[in-house]
């Protein structure tokens, strides 16, 4: 809840014109929606995991990081 009114604070007072949010839990897509709406533009970072297609659909952009790589760098 706490990341959710931080994304509604920030695109609200247009501080942030891009949100990345690194998660697989489609509990943040009433955030998504809302980020979008007020106009930011919304990153969703998988980390190599599978996640709804309704977090897919509310995205601007998909990255799909390979964590263990990056780690081992």
């Amino acid at each position: 809840m706490h990341i959710g009114l931080d994304v509604a604070s920030l695109t609200l007072n247009k501080i942030a014109d891009v949100i990345v949010l690194v998660t697989g839990d489609s509990d943040f897509v009433p955030v998504m929606k809302f980020a979008r709406r007020e106009g930011a533009q919304l990153f969703l970072v998988t980390l190599g995991h599978g996640v709804r297609e309704s977090l897919e659909k509310h995205a601007d952009l998909l990255l799909d990081v390979d964590i263990e790589r990056i780690l081992t760098m």
